[in-house]
């Protein structure tokens, strides 16, 4: 074990940075406070970065703007199109803003529904029995939340069956073939549409449907 009068040996640059230092010297005698616990592995750096000044820090931490003693910050590369986190690419479509989108967005609407109405024949059967229910849902004497709730569910017919064509024709614009997952994100659409109706027909029977029993009852 070396004594206290030993010097720390060290190699320095011409551009005065520190190139080695013994690990086990004893750096006391120069200025800086002795280990707690005797740890030379981590206090001893701390020392002799002390005693060295400002000619220990690294170049390209003074460059990059770190504090000297600390690790410069690392470099990313970029991101590849194919991760979440990477920004979307720019879209000539998505220019409008203002009134100008709302316009367009309302004719893009309205070429929707007449797609779906020409194409679609699920669609123009749901439509046609929402133009027989919701005025029936206006007239009937019941309140105003019971209202709401029989032209909701058959607004949510039509919803659910909109977007169930879109999945569909976004499953055939990829491939015509047949496909297990193809079938099943099909029957997954129309699974929602038969939830939709199921609440439709809950709601008009638990609403109008003692209403109509009365109505009967009475003309008996």
């Amino acid at each position: 074990m070396r004594s206290s009068s030993s010097t720390v040996r060290r190699a320095v640059r011409t551009d005065g940075e520190t190139a080695s230092v013994e690990p086990f010297d004893d750096v006391s005698e120069l200025g800086a406070p002795a280990p707690a616990h005797g740890l030379n592995g981590v206090n001893g750096v701390n020392n002799v970065s002390g005693i060295s000044g400002a000619g220990s820090a690294d170049p390209a931490d003074e460059a990059g703007g770190n504090p000297p003693g600390h690790a410069p910050d690392t470099q990313h590369e970029p991101l590849s199109p194919d991760d979440p986190l990477a920004p979307m690419p720019f879209n000539p479509y998505k220019g409008n803003r203002g009134l100008t989108r709302a316009w367009h967005a309302m004719k893009n609407s309205l070429a929707g529904f007449q797609v779906a109405i020409r194409e679609e024949s699920a669609f123009r059967q749901e439509l046609t029995l929402a133009a027989i229910l919701i005025p029936c849902g206006v007239l009937v004497p019941v309140d105003p939340v019971s209202r709401v709730l029989l032209l909701g569910s058959v607004l949510l017919v039509l919803i659910v069956e909109l977007l169930n064509s879109s999945v569909e024709a976004a499953i055939d614009r990829i491939s015509l073939e047949r496909h297990e997952l193809s079938r099943r994100a099909k029957d997954l659409g129309s699974a929602a549409v038969m939830v939709a109706l199921g609440m439709c027909v809950m709601t008009w029977g638990l609403i109008v449907g003692p209403l109509v029993v009365r109505w009967v009852g009475a003309w008996l």
